[in-house]
């Protein structure tokens, strides 16, 4: 079983962190965010640390504690320094170009294809081929670079597509005569 709970977390300075009834605020430099406290863990507050405990001693409750530590860390995490996912397109003609809160990708298709931004997400594109997507919610960067890989997955034989940057594509050979 997982120990992590166990570990305080420390908060940065320039973090305010207010704990509520069943509600959790994180504000920083780069912005602000909120989670649902879950009601089977026990988080406290001692000088510039969080300690999260379980309320009852069953295997959920000991779940919880270690997950509401990491995603409150991630919180943390993302309103002070924040998060990026690079994306790498690969394939003769495969461009992207970030356009304010829209994305504009050309894929291989017959159409290019316009992503929508979400709230709280910023797109950068170096070059033609690279995609960098920051934010301060981890879990919407990773959504937001899961979708725009899905639109054209590394395919195995020739290995063109989106993938994630220093991701290894495992090829296969080609069909034999």
């Amino acid at each position: 079983m997982s120990r992590v709970a166990n570990y305080p977390i420390d908060i940065p300075k320039g973090v305010d962190v207010e704990l509520g009834a069943g509600a959790l605020s994180v504000k920083g430099s780069r912005g602000s965010l909120h989670s649902a406290l879950d009601e089977s863990v026990d988080v406290t507050r001692e000088d510039d640390r969080l300690r999260f405990a379980a309320k009852r001693n069953d295997k959920h409750s000991q779940a919880m504690a270690g997950t509401l530590r990491a995603l409150v860390r991630n919180m943390l995490t993302g309103v002070s320094t924040g998060f990026q996912k690079k994306l790498e397109l690969q394939g003769v003609g495969y461009r992207a170009q970030a356009q304010g809160k829209k994305l504009d990708l050309q894929l291989g298709f017959s159409h290019p294809v316009h992503y929508a931004l979400p709230d709280g997400i910023t797109v950068e594109t170096p070059s033609q081929t690279e995609v960098i997507i920051s934010g301060i919610d981890k879990q919407l960067v990773g959504q937001v670079a899961s979708e725009i890989r899905g639109y054209r997955p590394p395919e195995p034989y020739k290995g063109k597509g989106v993938r994630y940057a220093g991701e290894r594509v495992r090829r296969k050979e080609a069909k034999k005569k």
